[in-house]
C-alpha cells in the first residue's frame, strides 16, 4: 500500500511542479510529516508556503526541520485548513491536500468531511487562475470512505467553465487504495498555456 500512496503523492507533485514558478504562493493544507511543504519550499525560492496542521506535534516537528535547514519561506499555521481564509490573503498558485491521518501519529485524528469540504470550497475561491488544487484521498481508514464520497460528489458539481477536474484511480488495486484528484482553475487569459489536464 505504501508504494501506491507514494505514486499518488508523486503524481500530485509532478502536476504542481508544472504550474508554479519560484515567485508563487502555495499552500500545504495538511502538513503532516512535511513532505509536500518541503517540496513546495524547494520550488518557491522567492515565493511563500503556508502549511496548516491542527496537530501541534506536526507543527513542532517541522519547526525543527525549518531550523536545521534554515528555511525562510514557510509559514506554519497550527489550525485546521477549514480556516484558510483567516490566514492566506494572497492568491496561491497551488494548494495541496493529503487527506487521512498523520503517518506514524494518532490514527483517530483524521481529516473530516465537513472541514475538508469547507477548506476545499474556500481554497477554490482564492486559487489563482491557472493554478491547481491536488487532493490525495484515502478511504481505507474509518471515516475515509465517507470523506471520499462527499468530495467526489462536490467536484462533480463544479462549473466546467471555471474548473477542469481530473481523478486518477488505480483500477487494478484494492478499492480502498488512495487516489488523486486535480482541480485546475481555468486561466481566462490563456487556457491552452496552463491547462495541464488535457
Amino acid at each position: 500500500m505504501y508504494r501506491i500512496v507514494l505514486k499518488a503523492t508523486r503524481m500530485a507533485q509532478d502536476i504542481v511542479k508544472k504550474v508554479i514558478d519560484e515567485t508563487d504562493i502555495a499552500v500545504d493544507a495538511t502538513l503532516g510529516n512535511g513532505n509536500d511543504t518541503l517540496f513546495l519550499s524547494n520550488l518557491l525560492h522567492r515565493g511563500k508556503v503556508y502549511a496548516f496542521d491542527i496537530q501541534t506535534i506536526a507543527i513542532e516537528k517541522f519547526k525543527k526541520t525549518i531550523h536545521e535547514r534554515n528555511i525562510k519561506n514557510v509559514i506554519l499555521i497550527n489550525d485546521g485548513h477549514e480556516n484558510i481564509l483567516n490566514y492566506v490573503m494572497e492568491a496561491p498558485k497551488a494548494i495541496m491536500f493529503n487527506l487521512g491521518y498523520l503517518p506514524g501519529g494518532d490514527e483517530k485524528i483524521i481529516t473530516r468531511p465537513d472541514t475538508t469540504l469547507k477548506a476545499l470550497s474556500d481554497s477554490l475561491k482564492i486559487l489563482k487562475p491557472g493554478g491547481v488544487i491536488t487532493l490525495v484521498v484515502y478511504t481505507g481508514h474509518l471515516g475515509g470512505a465517507e470523506e471520499g464520497l462527499l468530495i467526489d460528489e462536490f467536484i462533480k458539481k463544479l462549473d466546467p467553465k471555471i474548473y477542469s477536474v481530473m481523478q486518477i484511480k488505480f483500477v487494478n488495486r484494492d478499492e480502498r487504495a488512495p487516489y488523486l484528484i486535480v482541480i485546475e482553475k481555468n486561466d481566462s487569459y490563456n487556457e491552452d498555456k496552463h491547462n495541464i489536464l488535457c
